[in-house]
């Protein structure tokens, strides 16, 4: 069969900006991306009549939720072009200049660059019933539905013919079934609780509310109505569609506050000055939570923990090479740092390319660990490069550790690399295998009995967790296992010390502020103690004895009330908590 690049437009227009600025470059891109996309939302906005300063407000609400979808991919480049085909959609509706056939040309670039080329067709398509259904004369311009045609012709000419425009239906209809689709997340329904910094939930919810007052007052707008169901119903239906329903949204719900400000009566009038600065300040406010967010932290620089850097340069100073085994979300790097060896290529890349078998063995990899041994008869890997974004329950990672044939001679938060015993990797592994520390988290609670039960071996344990730190500055993961066989040994400070670096590799290391605020417990400060439990709990929620180590704090402030409502907490999602039951029924009784 033959392949298909749908986005090698983008690419091409993307390569002077890395070639020139590198990282930088790739930011100048995003920057400029993100500014042309909203500024003609704004223009469009302003083209169906929005005034004063609240739709600047809406502009910012809406950046904030295409910030997470800004990524340096084909889909920065085609918002621009939504966002350049409905001011033109726009303009020519409110009786504007009519550059309709500018679309048709939209439609042709669209196609060359990403394969959402058919949003743009549904958003004509909109346009063209709306103009029908108004029955409103055109004299000489050219009508919607001739555009609409010459525009789905003229997406057919791209070097792949009929085959990029297909892909998009053969995903819906035949590849969105696969268990391998279903585990990406960016093709997963919005997931809420991420979103809720962001104002996501009350766009979402607003703007149906700003469409009904608008049918109230007989201003009904079909185009918006249809536009609001269609990305909507998209981004219900994946994530992966938010940069353009934020882009939509931008423009529409600026228009409709705009008049819903209008339309109210205000006590008084502020000066320009005022409102600009209230504007402004409200701009700010909305931005703070999402900014200040350790997931997607602020800075010109790559996420140092989703490329696998210091993995791919052990494999580089060792010889490591043969036939590997990958996850496709690390395929990327693997392909610019070793490309053109054919026998460091990716087993898959980022768009799931494979046989059919492999891309179902893959995905049920990180659930059964049955399916490596299935992978690994079927290919004989000479190497296996996993990611270890997630840990616990990462049935892959367990599946390597339990692998005899194998041998673990790297990890760090981002990777994990097993070479074979067997072959022409075995001096690498006989050389480099860490006995005792596994990639996974099945052998980890082994680890505390070792510990406990064998100091030799325990002391052995500390010095390939050590190697470990040394090899690679993101090493949370480890550090947090130092900090816990510090604890085992009564060693706070040293305890301390690690959880504390390892924050600093990754400030969402697991129940890193948890276990600071205990060793502040054990060293007299419950003070300190809570701010560590409450860092804790934004981070992960209640954690199983979160609520119970924070009603132990709130004791020993003296804070009787604060306690009782923390040992309730923790009896409330485990009953069974004779500790939490006991120390609740000392507070009450005083």
């Amino acid at each position: 069969m033959r392949e298909v690049l749908p986005s090698w437009l983008f690419r091409a227009l993307l390569w002077p900006f890395w070639s020139i600025g590198g990282v930088t470059g790739l930011f100048v891109w995003r920057w400029a991306t993100t500014l042309l996309a909203f500024g003609l939302a704004w223009l469009i906005a302003r083209r169906m009549g929005a005034r004063g300063l609240l739709p600047l407000l809406v502009l910012a609400l809406c950046a904030l939720i295409y910030r997470q979808r800004s990524m340096v991919r084909p889909e920065t480049m085609v918002v621009v072009l939504l966002a350049t085909e409905l001011w033109i959609l726009e303009t020519r509706r409110q009786g504007g200049p009519d550059r309709a056939p500018w679309v048709i040309a939209i439609a042709c670039v669209w196609a060359n660059a990403h394969l959402s080329y058919y949003l743009g067709l549904v958003v004509l398509a909109i346009f063209w019933l709306d103009e029908r259904l108004t029955g409103e004369s055109r004299g000489a311009r050219l009508g919607l539905g001739r555009v609409l045609l010459a525009s789905i012709g003229v997406s057919f000419l791209n070097p792949f013919g009929w085959r990029a425009l297909w892909q998009p239906f053969e995903y819906f209809l035949f590849w969105r079934h696969e268990p391998i689709f279903q585990i990406v997340s960016e093709l997963q329904p919005v997931t809420w609780s991420a979103n809720a910094e962001n104002g996501l939930p009350l766009l979402i919810a607003g703007w149906p509310l700003l469409l009904l007052w608008r049918a109230g007052r007989r201003r009904l707008d079909r185009v918006e109505i249809a536009l609001a169901a269609w990305f909507t119903a998209l981004v219900c239906f994946g994530q992966r569609f938010l940069g353009f329903y934020a882009v939509i949204a931008a423009a529409y719900v600026a228009r409709d506050l705009a008049e819903l400000a209008g339309a109210m009566r205000w006590p008084a009038r502020w000066p320009l000055w005022a409102r600009a600065a209230a504007v402004s300040v409200a701009c700010l406010t909305l931005g703070i939570p999402e900014w200040s967010s350790p997931d997607l932290p602020l800075g010109v620089r790559l996420r140092p923990l989703w490329y696998p850097e210091r993995a791919c340069d052990f494999m580089m100073e060792h010889g490591v090479r043969g036939r590997g085994f990958n996850p496709f979300d690390l395929a990327g790097y693997q392909l610019y740092r070793f490309w053109p060896e054919r026998d460091r290529l990716p087993f898959m890349d980022i768009h799931q390319t494979g046989t059919r078998a492999d891309r179902d063995a893959y995905a049920y990899l990180y659930s059964y660990p049955r399916a490596w041994s299935v992978l690994d008869g079927r290919h004989h890997f000479d190497y296996a490069l996993l990611a270890r974004h997630q840990i616990k329950g990462n049935a892959g990672l367990d599946a390597l550790d339990a692998d005899s044939s194998f041998a673990l001679v790297f990890v760090d938060d981002v990777a994990a690399l097993f070479v074979r015993r067997q072959g022409p990797l075995a001096a690498v592994a006989e050389t480099f295998r860490y006995r005792l520390l596994p990639a996974g988290s099945a052998r980890v609670a082994a680890l505390q009995t070792l510990c406990t039960s064998d100091s030799a071996a325990c002391n052995r344990l500390v010095a390939e967790l050590e190697r470990a730190t040394r090899e690679s500055p993101r090493n949370s993961q480890t550090r947090s296992l130092l900090a816990s066989v510090a604890l085992l040994r009564g060693d706070l400070a040293q305890a301390r010390d690690q959880l504390t670096l390892a924050l600093a590799a990754n400030p969402l290391t697991p129940r890193a502020h948890d276990r600071l605020g205990i060793i502040r417990l054990r060293q007299g400060n419950p003070r300190a103690a809570l701010i560590e439990f409450r860092a804790e709990r934004r981070l992960n929620g209640p954690l199983p004895g979160l609520d119970f180590r924070m009603g132990q704090a709130y004791r020993r402030l003296g804070d009787r009330d604060a306690a009782a409502r923390a040992f309730r907490r923790e009896l409330e999602r485990d009953a069974g908590n004779r500790e939490a039951a006991d120390s609740l029924a000392a507070v009450e009784r005083g």
